[in-house]
């Protein structure tokens, strides 16, 4: 699992990148530029915002994301209790919302809520007879075994963690592959076709017109 930490406080940033890096890949900044930098570089399965950095907000850098079909889940720590943020906050596309100071438990127990939430853990399972490796790549049900390619297994985890929307080709190109890599949408049609053979058509609904979503 790969997380995003905008921080700008130096003690909690040391504190928290050393305590997340037992369990989780962590990059960390103290700026939001750079932070929307790193969001285009890289893929992460989870942000961790604060919401007063020096050069702008989380809450701006989250709206800004979510602009241009970045679903990543959102945590936001702050020091501001003014109930205002806090729906600042959810109306920008956070999911989650913890604030200073806090016990490290806590947050560990809101990181594995949105795990649990989003299909972040190492095995999910993502139908009653189907049983999902995202890090080995297999699908498993009661009677075969299939191995996916690795994007394979990264478009039917995109769509599985996007799985309470209709997921456009456009974005899959965008989440999937590096800028200059990117091909054309008949590379995500493709995926998912080979998908379809390994969950079955009744999970992977094409919404004419719109795109893709896991049912």
């Amino acid at each position: 699992m790969k997380i995003l930490l905008l921080e700008d406080d130096t003690v909690l940033a040391d504190i928290l990148v050393d305590y997340l890096e037992e369990e989780y890949e962590v990059l960390h900044t103290y700026s939001m530029k750079k932070a929307l930098c790193l969001s285009e570089e890289n893929t992460f399965d989870l942000y961790i915002f604060d919401i007063n950095v020096p050069d702008g907000d989380g809450i701006s850098l989250l709206k800004n994301l979510r602009n241009f079909n970045d679903e990543t889940p959102t945590i936001f720590i702050t020091a501001f209790h003014d109930t205002k943020y806090l729906k600042s906050a959810f109306e920008s596309g956070a999911n989650d919302f913890i604030k200073k100071p806090f016990d490290l438990e806590e947050l560990t127990q809101r990181i594995e809520n949105i795990k649990r939430h989003f299909g972040l853990s190492f095995l999910v399972n993502i139908t009653k007879d189907l049983e999902f490796d995202t890090q080995n790549h297999i699908v498993t049900s009661k009677t075969s075994l299939e191995h996916l390619s690795s994007k394979e297994s990264a478009c039917l985890h995109y769509l599985y963690k996007n799985r309470h929307r209709v997921v456009s080709v456009e974005e899959m190109l965008q989440n999937l592959w590096e800028y200059d890599e990117m091909p054309s949408g008949d590379a995500v049609r493709t995926l998912i076709k080979e998908l379809r053979k390994y969950v079955g058509k009744e999970h992977i609904l094409n919404i004419r017109g719109e795109g893709y979503r896991f049912e």
